[in-house]
């Protein structure tokens, strides 16, 4: 088999999800041509498709060393930190990315996300806006500046940003639950328990819990006795939440 049909057949697996064929076939690629950056790739994509991130990221670190001006590579590299957590090394990855084409607000943005997830707020706000100068409608963007603006307790500006990255989405329920929780910070707190009342009322299961608590918190700080009552009860705060009988001030 030729080189060219022995990677068709890795790229074929692939795409098809069969992602132990992919892992026999680079091994044996590789046992041949230990240097094949393309190899490393897709075993890396494989791997990290089987959840089997540590072993990814040495994948894709491999394919980056052989051959570092693929941009490819290094956009997988930083997918891979993120997926395992590592927000801050794949915000820095990414601002390598962006520093190389900063036309490009995707990586930008993809900055801005990680340093949020690394609790780097203001490196996620300057991103965020880095990013909002290149796409002045780049919802994502706009959410993520929002949320690092709340972070930092910046009433005004983060309400705002808020409201921008609302409108820019308004079906989108990470949006609704930053202007909530920026509605809050700015004192707008009937509005706020408002919205986690909407958000509650679309939300199951875990995803519901997060907004259940936001809300339970928000009543017993600025609720009247019977307010403060009613949320030491699960299932009476559920009710009373959903049927809009709480008043907050």
């Amino acid at each position: 088999m030729t080189e060219l049909s022995a990677f068709a057949e890795v790229q074929a697996a692939f795409e098809r999800g069969d992602h132990a064929d992919v892992l026999r076939r680079t091994e044996t690629i590789l046992a041949e041509r230990p240097g094949d950056d393309a190899a490393h790739e897709l075993r890396a994509r494989s791997l990290l498709a089987l959840g089997r991130v540590p072993e990814a990221e040495a994948e894709a670190e491999n394919a980056v060393r052989l051959d570092p001006d693929e941009i490819r590579y290094r956009e997988l590299l930083a997918e891979v930190l993120a997926s395992e957590g590592a927000h801050r090394d794949a915000a820095d990855e990414y601002r390598r990315l962006a520093a190389g084409d900063p036309r490009q607000a995707e990586w930008t943005v993809a900055e801005a996300r990680e340093r949020l997830g690394a609790a780097q707020p203001e490196m996620g706000i300057d991103a965020a806006r880095r990013a909002l100068r290149l796409d002045p409608q780049n919802a994502t963007a706009q959410l993520a500046l929002a949320q690092g603006l709340t972070r930092l307790g910046q009433p005004r500006s983060a309400l705002e940003a808020a409201l921008r990255a609302a409108a820019l989405r308004p079906e989108d329920a990470a949006a609704q639950e930053t202007l909530a929780d920026a509605r809050w910070l700015a004192g707008e707190v009937g509005e706020a328990l408002e919205g986690y009342r909407a958000l509650a009322a679309r939300r199951s299961g875990a995803a519901r819990e997060p907004v259940l608590q936001k809300a339970r918190t928000l009543v017993r700080l600025r609720s009247g006795w019977l307010g403060r009552l009613v949320s030491r009860v699960p299932l009476l705060f559920e009710l009373a939440l959903r049927n809009g009988w709480l008043r907050v001030s």
